[in-house]
């Protein structure tokens, strides 16, 4: 790991990037950097930012690190793009993991990774390159979280679960233990997920419906 980093990315999540490794990292920000077509502004959160198609001259990876700091869009593909774009370029990516997160699996945590505060990472399981872990999840022993996925908070991975990749899991859900969710699947939020999933299914949660009597009319709250 180099001591300085470029972040792809000027979204909201490339300023939350920004945050936590200022912060809590002893990796110093170096730049951002975007596709020509979207440069913008020469910065972003003080700090130049660049295109792309600039960023080995500028900024070559023998001296910096990277990081993707993209959220799912596309199902997570575009961030797959950059991050496999980066790599080719040579970068190294690093990732962030967070240290109010409670990680007990050795270490088995894949590169361009964003790991929140108050994740809880069980011994043996294993996280995958590219994969974001919002705040405050449960990864479940023995689960296998694939390459490219993102979870939303407070989602419960029971033990065992394998999820494959470029999936999203929504808010809340809960998937219970040693089942198998296929490949680009979408877990809606508070979604329960009880048995094996198919390749790019999609499991959306029920609503809660709003009660016929309205608030005036409650006496005890």
């Amino acid at each position: 790991m180099k001591d300085k980093l470029v972040i792809f990315g000027i979204g909201e999540i490339g300023q939350v990037a920004h945050y936590y490794f200022e912060r809590q990292t002893s990796q110093k920000v170096a730049a951002f950097t975007v596709d020509a077509p979207f440069v913008n502004a020469e910065s972003f959160c003080g700090l130049p930012l660049i295109a792309f198609e600039d960023v080995t001259r500028l900024y070559p990876p023998e001296e910096y690190d990277m990081f993707v700091a993209i959220g799912y869009s596309k199902l997570n593909a575009l961030r797959r793009e950059k991050f496999e774009a980066a790599k080719a370029l040579g970068y190294t990516l690093t990732s962030f993991v967070s240290p109010h997160a409670t990680v007990l699996n050795d270490g088995r945590i894949g590169e361009n990774c964003f790991i929140f505060e108050d994740n809880t990472i069980q011994p043996f399981a294993t996280i995958g390159d590219d994969v974001t872990l919002w705040s405050g999840n449960h990864i479940g022993h023995h689960s296998t979280i694939g390459a490219h996925t993102f979870i939303a908070s407070h989602a419960v991975i029971s033990g065992g679960v394998k999820i494959g990749e470029q999936c999203f899991i929504g808010v809340n859900a809960t998937l219970r233990n040693h089942i198998s969710i296929g490949h680009r699947c979408v877990i809606g939020a508070g979604a329960l997920i009880l048995s094996d999933a198919e390749a790019e299914g999609v499991y959306l949660g029920t609503e809660t419906e709003r009660s016929r009597v309205p608030s005036s009319r409650l006496r005890k709250i």
